[in-house]
């Protein structure tokens, strides 16, 4: 069973509502625009890994994208496996081109046929996950769970090359569509072997209950102030903003698509701000009068707090 599925990163949401709302100009937009590419590649290479990993669903417990807690440090993980006698941290990579993986300097490096890049260790990165998983199963009386660690290479045309311990690397890194028969073979293995039967899903739901959502400060990490963000309705077609407001729509003054719901912008300006307001609404949506506004976000989905008199999310 699925517990978990991957959704769009908070971070990712951020970026992409806030890049379009700011002046070409911005001294930090050409780093959120390259972050938010990177943001973006690494998930697509998660939604090709989990769809393998997915096929083990019928059979045992499938969490993607953790992120938990432990003695007071954070931890993250793509997608974690909890299967019949073993536990199993799937930490995907989308690398294009040639990775090298080198077991002696303990450094990725890749190169795309322009470019050699240096990266950190994956190794290291999983074995820093395993380490504050196995911690945290210890808090919950799980400590004799076998805990398994693979590298997951996204992109079956991403060739992967090792200097030094080739055995070292080929116990961890796997193309994705190997991996769901890697752990199922693991896992079969800790059961020949004697390992405890576990109640996969009772394990599953207790980190569900656990689980929070990763998330950056925006604001802060771009030195972004909220005067920055800009105003306006986007055109879902040519991307211009300030769609006007016509009977039951919006349409854009550029290439005239008309849209009924193009106003869910509203959900960009509450993923940086807590509360929003009727006066605050008419402002982001460029919306002519407040009975407009409060017709809207009355079907928005948003709770009302009478005594701020503001609209928040459930």
């Amino acid at each position: 069973m699925i517990l978990k599925n991957l959704a769009k990163p908070l971070p990712l949401q951020k970026l992409d509502a806030a890049i379009p709302r700011l002046l070409p100009q911005f001294p930090a937009l050409s780093k959120m625009k390259d972050d938010a590419a990177k943001r973006q590649l690494g998930l697509t290479g998660e939604k090709k890994v989990n769809y393998f990993i997915d096929n083990l669903a019928q059979m045992y417990t499938i969490l993607h994208d953790v992120y938990l807690r432990i003695n007071g440090k954070s931890f993250q993980i793509d997608s974690l496996v909890i299967a019949n006698h073993s536990i199993s941290i799937v930490d995907t990579k989308n690398y294009k081109g040639t990775i090298t993986f080198n077991t002696t300097l303990k450094q990725l490096t890749r190169d795309d046929g322009k470019l050699e890049s240096g990266f950190e260790y994956p190794i290291t990165q999983v074995d820093n996950q395993k380490f504050h998983l196995q911690n945290w199963l210890t808090q919950h009386n799980l400590a004799h769970i076998p805990v398994n660690c693979y590298i997951a290479i996204a992109d079956p045309s991403t060739i992967v090359k090792v200097k030094g311990d080739e055995e070292e690397i080929s116990k961890v890194v796997v193309h994705g569509a190997e991996i769901h028969n890697r752990i199922l073979a693991s896992d079969r293995d800790f059961g020949r072997k004697g390992a405890k039967k576990l109640q996969n899903y009772q394990i599953g739901k207790s980190v569900l209950r656990e689980c929070r959502e990763f998330d950056i400060d925006m604001l802060k990490a771009y030195g972004i102030q909220p005067s920055d963000i800009l105003p306006g309705v986007i055109c879902p077609d040519c991307g211009l903003r300030g769609m006007e407001r016509v009977y039951n729509g919006w349409v854009c003054r550029k290439c005239k698509r008309f849209s009924r719901n193009a106003h869910i912008d509203i959900a960009d300006y509450l993923l940086f701000n807590d509360v929003i307001t009727n006066s605050k609404c008419m402002w982001f949506l460029g919306l002519p009068t407040r009975g407009t506004a409060t017709r809207i976000l009355k079907k928005s989905g948003l709770v009302y707090d009478e005594k701020h008199r503001c609209w928040r999310k459930k």
